[in-house]
């Protein structure tokens, strides 16, 4: 034994030493960065603890190193030590077998982000100065927030909010090339713009609009004064209407039902309704649908914050707000408004046929005092000067509305930082640009938050991070009549986008208060929301993060902070048109609305005191959120979207008609083809997930394949069965027209004789439940379901469901 021990010892020392790769964490400015190593083993030495992978080399050439003696003595030695080598060699496989399944385990994203390594590619370019190796979470994630911290957030709302933005004017002209040049200053792979020519409509300044009594021979009486003249409803119809007056709550389906339930009838007269609640949009629509008039719509007191120490709206003020049930240009729905381009005829059904004009709280306390008739519930009653408040009818009114429709320039500005890996793979995220009055809170904050985060991804990018997948950032203009910039990008290039656009991060309405927290969003999102929270600092809780102040008023964080995607933001457009999952971030204050929104007094200074000093501190916060949410999607192997989570939100939906099935059996009807469909969605996300779960994520073609997948599967939920042109969002969640979840159950309402549930316009003409309509209704929904299913599957010899 003495003779093998050394005759082994002698062949270590003529062998060559194994090369090793080793990370090592550096100190100092580079803190949390790795660094490679290559080292030369040596005799007797063990490899670092903290050792990776090692760099195999192969045989040295002939005549590299001396002959070897005695060859006699080898082949001895060599069958006598043949039994411990196979024992060491099987011990180290094993070890390294469980060490990578150990590794492996940790690295996949369809197990939990607890442990998810942003990147463990090992050679990623660098810039040349940059001395950095790979980068992890965790180092993004520092790098992010040093990066954040430089900037300026509060002196650009500032700045921006003392601007001219109104659409189309000379001013907001003037803030798109500065910004534009802002863009460029920033050294972006890319910087463009794209100028639309939309109708936009305006007040006449020759004609303004008017309001006056009507005597009881129905001549022209005294004319009510409007205060805020300036203030109006884009896409009102014009002309005049008159009726007498009926206050309607808020103007909802529901509140109009009410009155005829007290025998008060809308029809033919003019509507008094509440801000709030609802869109103004929405309101004149209801209204419409009830055979009204006109529509006034007022800020009543009693919807914004009281108290000695909180601001209030004045009196005088009317608040503006546009009227188009839709987004986009109404006057080319369907179609982008590039210059010289021939559209057909057509508008928007969106367009109301009604008058609509906002007033001030004063003259709705004059028009109130006229009322007569049954007195307003008392969930109705305000705290304007007026008690009680009654339902009517009052005196006659006219109104007259003189807007105006102009062919007006938009302009939206693009960068964009190139993907590494997957640059056709876009991660966008958007601000408003323009504003009616000084916006400080509608969008010089999320202008700001979006340069900010320009600014802070150009400088990560010339320290070594490198995004898998393109970011993209947009400044949007004509948001105030309707995100109509946002809309006509997406018109113009939709059949790229939903192949190309991964996720939607919007800005606007970020800032509203801060007492609590609210996304609005796509439930792919929800999980990864959830994590970055839990990773954000609350801006007014000293040592908690946003997820743990959420969960204090509320254990269950999702019924406190998600919300439905709503119509009036950019980011509707994008999920329930384009069917691209999108996301609203708002900080709000606990209880009443922030009351200058869409007024003359959206100011910074407002906007500040409402804050009590905390702006920045929350503007940053939303700044942390984004930039986060943004890492992740652009820099993660695999898309952190929960495409299971579908199948929940079905599963809820189609619960509400669980009640009516006993009335759909009387008729011969049934719901299950909508249950096996959602079946065979359950089923194929599960199967998705296994096969997630089993793969190699070094595997890129197998990444990208099941990316593709995932970042589908918000288009999937689009109604392949309706024309884009005739019914813009086609999402079957989401979406307004015959094809949605929500028309269907209007519907079957209506097998209760139009119940208290029942809010479709079919209500409001007087029709019931008709079962072909019904049928037709069915199976659209099942078949995009069904679709949304099979796509998830895959390849079509994959797809097993039970339909």
């Amino acid at each position: 034994m003495e003779q093998l021990g050394g005759l082994l010892r002698r062949a270590q020392r003529l062998s060559p030493g194994p090369s090793q790769t080793i990370y090592k964490h550096v100190e100092g400015s580079q803190q949390g960065r790795l660094e490679e190593e290559e080292e030369e083993g040596e005799e007797g030495t063990e490899p670092p603890a903290h050792f990776f992978p090692m760099e195999l080399r192969g045989p040295e050439p002939l005549g590299s190193r001396p002959a070897r003696q005695n060859p006699g003595l080898w082949a001895a030695a060599g069958r006598r030590a043949a039994p411990y080598l196979v024992l060491t060699a099987l011990l180290i496989f094993t070890g390294a077998f469980l060490l990578g399944y150990v590794a492996f385990r940790g690295s996949c994203q369809a197990c939990g982000d607890d442990v998810m390594v942003v990147s463990e590619d090992v050679n990623d370019e660098l810039s040349p100065d940059s001395h950095q190796g790979t980068l992890y979470w965790s180092d993004l994630q520092a790098m992010f927030l040093r990066f954040l911290g430089e900037g300026h957030l509060e002196d650009t709302i500032r700045q921006t909010s003392l601007r001219e933005r109104v659409a189309g004017s000379a001013g907001m002209a003037a803030l798109a090339q500065d910004i534009r040049a802002e863009l460029l200053r920033q050294r972006l792979d890319h910087v463009w713009m794209d100028t639309h020519y939309v109708g936009l409509q305006f007040p006449d300044p020759a004609r303004p609009n008017t309001l006056h009594w009507v005597d009881a021979s129905g001549k022209l009486g005294e004319q009510l004064p409007l205060e805020d003249p300036d203030v109006y409803c884009p896409y009102s119809a014009t002309g005049n209407a008159t009726g007498k007056l009926v206050y309607a709550h808020y103007g909802r389906p529901e509140d109009l039902q009410e009155l005829r339930a007290r025998g008060v009838e809308p029809a033919g007269r003019l509507l008094l309704v509440r801000l709030g609640v609802i869109n103004f949009a929405q309101k004149v629509a209801s209204a419409q649908d009830f055979g009204a008039q006109g529509v006034l719509i007022y800020p009543d007191p009693a919807d914004f914050s009281q108290g000695p120490h909180k601001l209030s709206l004045s009196s005088h003020r009317a608040v503006y707000g546009h009227v188009h049930l839709g987004t986009g240009d109404p006057y080319t729905p369907g179609f982008p408004s590039f210059n010289q381009t021939q559209f057909p005829p057509v508008q928007s059904s969106g367009l109301p046929s009604i008058p609509a004009q906002p007033i001030s709280a004063d003259i709705a306390s004059l028009l109130l005092r006229k009322l007569e008739g049954p007195v307003a519930p008392q969930e109705w009653q305000g705290h304007l000067p007026v008690s009680p408040y009654r339902l009517g009818p009052g005196p006659g009114l006219h109104l007259g509305v003189s807007n105006h429709r102009a062919s007006t320039p938009i302009s939206n500005i693009f960068g964009c930082i190139e993907g590494r890996s997957e640059p056709d793979q876009y991660v966008v995220i958007g601000a408003q640009r323009d504003a009616w009055g000084p916006g400080a809170a509608k969008s010089a904050v999320g202008t700001a938050i979006l340069l900010e985060l320009v600014r802070t991804f150009s400088s990560m990018v010339s320290n070594g991070f490198q995004p898998r997948r393109s970011l993209l950032f947009i400044s949007w203009d004509g948001g105030d009549f309707g995100s109509v910039g946002s809309m006509e990008w997406l018109e113009g290039y939709l059949s790229v986008l939903h192949l190309k656009a991964v996720v939607y991060v919007s800005l606007d309405n970020a800032v509203l208060g801060d007492d609590k927290f609210h996304a609005k969003t796509s439930p792919l999102l929800i999980g990864l929301i959830e994590n970055i929270l839990k990773q954000v600092d609350s801006p007014n809780r000293s040592g908690q993060t946003l997820y743990e102040q959420v969960v204090v008023t509320n254990h269950s964080w999702e019924a406190e902070v998600i919300r439905p995607l709503p119509m009036d933001s950019s980011a509707y457009s994008f999920t329930a048109f384009a069917g691209v999952p999108a996301v609203e971030f708002s900080f709000l204050e606990d209880g009443p609305a922030y009351p200058f929104l869409h007024t003359k007094d959206d100011t910074y200074e407002n906007l500040h005191r409402v804050l009590r000093g905390r702006l920045p501190a929350v503007a940053q916060a939303v700044a942390q959120l984004a930039g986060q949410l943004l890492i992740r999607l652009s820099h993660d192997h695999l898309l952190p979207l929960d495409f299971g989570r579908y199948g929940d939100v079905v599963l809820r939906h189609i619960g509400s008609l669980n009640e009516f099935s006993g009335d759909l059996k009387a008729r011969g009807l049934t719901l299950q083809w909508v249950y096996s469909a959602r079946g065979d969605y359950i089923r194929a996300a599960e199967k998705l997930r296994k096969e997630i779960y089993s793969s190699e994520e070094s595997d890129e073609r197998l990444m990208r394949m099941y990316n593709v997948r995932i970042m589908r599967v918000e288009f999937y939920f689009l109604s392949q069965y309706v024309s884009p042109a005739d019914s813009p969002f086609r999402h079957i969640l989401l979406g307004r027209g015959d094809h949605t979840l929500h028309a269907l159950l209007d519907h079957v309402r209506l097998l209760r004789d139009g119940g208290p549930g029942a809010t479709s316009s079919q209500v409001a003409r007087g029709l019931g439940f008709q079962e072909s309509r019904f049928r037709r209704q069915l199976a659209l929904l099942t078949w995009t379901l069904q679709g949304a299913a099979n796509a998830l599957s895959g390849d079509v010899w994959n797809i097993d469901n039970n339909f």
